[in-house]
């Protein structure tokens, strides 16, 4: 009896704790959002208990069901710029030595260390009329008047990339540092040609780390209102607009849990398409 105590207690010191903070700040609010989306709105905000669907039909209202489209457009054109720039980087940076590796991983990971609203401010100040940007392109004569690079969708994509490019580099980078660089050189001693090399090898066994990515990269571009806040000017709207507006300003709280659960619905659908595509759970996991 007391060697099974023995043998329990490491795993109560590992496991209780953990599953004691995930009850309380995952299971329990979860829980919490779910139940009031069938509530109703009070007549001065607030929730009054009872049982209606009303909510979820107004999810699908034109209005919402315009914002949603547009949210999972920028989303998806955020993931492949994600994907365009970080592939070349992350397979560069790949092949150097390990000491090269670590400071190019730094340059990624260190400016995270800085507050989101901070870097995104910079950004701001990069991207206005009178900015860094505007100005060293009107003095190199490549434009005739300042560019409109924020408060518009271009800053808003300019921002989720920014935000979001580590996401894509880090799996992509557990992929391709797992490549098998004997496979190449038999490719190349075959004949083949680099592209070609690329397109029937690289592409494919560096796919996993492409889907993680892009899983990573399009979920939280639904819902970074902040950067949709600060560098569309509130001109762009994506789900987590949405949200925010019914809990904060409309107070509408029914209707705003509705819309998470929604955003909740559509990201398991996407993690379970990307299980069918032969993906690892513990590649997202593992960000």
């Amino acid at each position: 009896m007391n060697s099974k105590k023995k043998i329990n207690l490491p795993l109560i010191t590992t496991v209780g704790p953990v599953s004691a903070w995930m009850i309380l700040l995952v299971a329990i609010p979860f829980v919490y959002v779910f139940a009031m989306s069938f509530m109703n709105k009070g007549a001065y905000g607030g929730v009054v208990i009872g049982f209606t669907l009303n909510n979820f039909m107004q999810v699908f209202d034109p209005l919402y069901l315009k914002v949603f489209a547009g949210s999972l457009l920028i989303s998806a054109f955020a993931t492949i710029i994600c994907i365009i720039v970080a592939y070349p980087f992350t397979y560069f940076i790949a092949q150097k030595t390990t000491i090269k590796k670590t400071v190019f991983m730094a340059m990624v990971i260190v400016p995270f260390l800085v507050s989101s609203l901070i870097r995104l401010f910079g950004w701001i100040n990069l991207l206005r009329k009178d900015g860094v940007v505007n100005s060293l392109l009107l003095k190199l004569g490549l434009i005739n008047e300042p560019l409109q690079l924020v408060y518009n969708t271009t800053g808003v994509m300019i921002g989720l990339v920014y935000m979001l490019l580590p996401f894509m580099i880090l799996p992509l980078y557990s992929s391709i540092e797992k490549l098998d660089k004997s496979l190449l050189e038999a490719c190349s001693d075959l004949g083949a040609k680099p592209v070609t090399s690329f397109i029937k090898v690289t592409l494919p066994l560096t796919m996993p780390g492409i889907f993680a990515g892009s899983i990573l990269v399009f979920i939280p571009a639904l819902g970074y209102f902040f950067v949709t806040d600060l560098l569309g000017g509130s001109k762009t709207q994506v789900i987590g607009n949405i949200i925010r507006t019914q809990f904060i300003t409309a107070r509408n709280w029914p209707l705003g849990s509705a819309i998470s659960i929604f955003l909740i619905v559509i990201t398991l659908i996407l993690v379970w398409l990307y299980q069918k595509s032969g993906g690892n759970m513990d590649d997202l996991g593992g960000m």
